[in-house]
């Protein structure tokens, strides 16, 4: 009976730690036709992606992928590109297109099946760069004359200027449900470039992590931010700030980290340099501990090198691009389902059983023999 023992010990221990393993399956989310790379930018509660595949020549193409289509999203009538960078709940995207003429770039908003241009605050420029289950879009904006660049909010047909720290230039980088604003700006005098929240129609800095500079990319409905901040020996860590104190998350060894989206149970998504600044790794953040996501992957990862990972739903999925067989697209990675406690239990109890009966079997035959 000893073999049987030490298979229920095996099983056991497999089981275990299969349940507590968090692997991920990955899927190459491809390009649209006629181009060669792609990029995941956003993805919502729905799974729907969002981001951009770029041709040969450079030029991007917005695009959402859901059910295993690509879909082209268009453009504002200019021929060298768009991109799309967020979506929310309702499904309505935003992002950047050049308009007809190819002059330049405004931002726009994407929704059933019509893309519209949001404008400027005055200026010939205008990205979105986020929206939230509201439908307030935020972005960055040159100003009349095109003398600043300005973070704004667009909400009802109106885009309004949020303002600076002082300086120059600002951007809005992210929003969460309640409206409360992200992202970085220039300080007064344009030396460097902080952090900022934005709520209440009051710009907060953020500081850094004992250095010169810092970026909020993005938070969650908690109000919990991440980006990434300047340390004391000009390194630049990833983040997460909340309760009004900024902590530093490291890196993978390398000399820059970021962290650039989180889900409402907290768990961050960003990129960071390896050890000897060899090449740039997606990672995940979850308490404080960073994994290369690289380290994570089942079977299906055979051949990634994931470098950067941008946004993360409620389910954990994450999207983000990597090279696969030399060539860079946008992936999605979906948590492996693993086998819960109790199916766990309920089959080792079985296995206990069936060694019980066979144990029975083996006294009842050496008896009658």
């Amino acid at each position: 009976m000893k073999p049987f023992i030490a298979l229920v010990a095996l099983t056991c221990l497999v089981l275990a730690s299969s349940v507590h393993a968090q692997l991920y399956s990955v899927t190459d989310l491809g390009v649209l036709s006629g181009d060669n790379a792609s990029g995941g930018l956003g993805i919502n509660n729905s799974s729907v992606v969002v981001g951009y595949s770029q041709n040969f020549s450079g030029q991007n193409h917005a695009f959402s992928y859901s059910g295993g289509v690509m879909t082209s999203l268009g453009n504002l009538g200019g021929s060298s590109g768009s991109t799309a960078n967020a979506i929310n709940s309702g499904g309505t995207i935003v992002g950047t297109s050049y308009i007809t003429g190819n002059s330049a770039q405004h931002a726009f908003s994407y929704s059933g099946g019509v893309m519209t241009d949001l404008g400027t605050l005055g200026g010939s420029t205008s990205t979105a760069r986020a929206i939230n289950s509201g439908g307030t879009i935020v972005g960055l904006s040159n100003t009349s004359g095109d003398v600043a660049t300005h973070a704004y909010s667009y909400s009802a047909g109106v885009m309004t200027d949020i303002g600076t720290l002082g300086g120059s230039l600002s951007s809005a980088l992210g929003i969460n449900t309640t409206g409360t604003i992200v992202g970085m700006s220039y300080i007064t005098g344009n030396s460097n470039y902080h952090a900022f929240s934005y709520s209440g129609g009051v710009m907060t800095d953020l500081g850094t992590l004992g250095g010169n500079r810092s970026t909020s990319w993005g938070l969650n409905d908690a109000g919990t931010i991440v980006g990434d901040a300047n340390i004391s020996n000009g390194n630049d860590d990833a983040f997460v700030y909340s309760g009004g104190v900024m902590t530093d998350l490291g890196t993978l060894g390398g000399t820059q980290a970021a962290g650039f989206a989180i889900n409402s149970s907290g768990t961050i998504v960003g990129g960071s340099y390896n050890t000897g600044n060899t090449a740039f790794r997606a990672i995940i953040d979850s308490g404080g501990v960073m994994t290369d996501l690289n380290t994570l992957l089942d079977a299906t990862g055979a051949g990634w090198s994931l470098w950067q990972a941008n946004g993360i739903n409620d389910s954990g999925q994450i999207v983000g691009y990597g090279y696969d067989g030399g060539q860079q697209h946008a992936f999605l990675l979906t948590l492996d389902v693993v086998p819960e406690p109790s199916a766990c239990a309920m089959l080792v109890g079985g296995l206990g059983l069936l060694g019980l009966v066979l144990l029975c079997r083996k006294l009842h035959a050496e008896r009658g023999a």
